[in-house]
């Protein structure tokens, strides 16, 4: 499978590894173009590089993991019919204020589906450090494997992504679709918390919508 990136951040490149690992073939890219790459290709064997629009085309599912305030700069058509995998997270002190999800109208998920209307968008990638992806990442039945939430409107691209996960060492928890992805965004209970399923989902039941913990303040860096 090819796997697009957009977004060389350490989610994006730790996604990458894995995919590598696993057998996929994967393509880089971020907002200056694949000349300022030569550190993403000498440090991450047998990744490509190219522009953004370059990795949409490339990949059959394309992850997105760059700053939320950017999300608009990814063009809708670079995307149609794709599985979009969604790592972004809001925080206001760096994507400024946005209106909708301070007063927890909808959710970061959303605004990027509604942006991309002819992409299936799957909220995923989000609620683990970077770090943590190649640390924690376990072979199928492995009983300290760790589980990462999942949400989408579209139940092939849900069940895509979850065999992804697997694949990269995770086990899944289908947390709802879209409108439910608030539940693993920043300051929610199951925000980047090792758990497994059987906890993730309790973590995922216990939120509420307009609490927000304090546990986790780090912002994540995406590109």
């Amino acid at each position: 499978m090819n796997i697009g990136v957009i977004g060389a951040g350490f989610i994006g490149r730790a996604v990458a590894q894995l995919a590598l690992a696993a057998g996929q073939e994967v393509m880089l890219s971020n907002s200056r173009g694949p000349q300022t790459m030569s550190s993403v290709l000498s440090g991450i064997p047998g990744v490509q590089v190219g522009r953004a629009e370059d990795a949409a085309k490339f990949g059959e599912l394309v992850l997105i993991a760059i700053p939320l305030e950017h999300y608009r700069a990814v063009l809708p058509q670079w995307l149609e019919g794709k599985t979009v995998m969604d790592a972004n997270n809001y925080y206001p002190q760096r994507d400024g204020h946005i209106p909708v999800l301070d007063r927890f109208e909808t959710t970061t998920s959303r605004l990027l589906a509604d942006h991309l209307p002819h992409a299936h968008v799957v909220k995923v990638f989000n609620a683990i450090f970077a770090p943590e992806l190649t640390q924690d990442a376990r072979p199928h039945g492995a009983t300290d494997r760790r589980a990462l939430p999942v949400a989408a409107d579209d139940a092939a691209a849900k069940a895509q992504v979850i065999r992804l996960l697997d694949e990269l060492g995770f086990d899944a928890v289908d947390a709802g679709g879209l409108d439910e992805s608030w539940r693993f965004e920043r300051a929610k209970p199951a925000y980047c918390v090792r758990l497994d399923q059987h906890a993730l989902k309790a973590a995922l039941a216990a939120a509420e919508r307009t609490v927000e913990l304090p546990a986790v303040e780090r912002v994540r860096t995406h590109g």
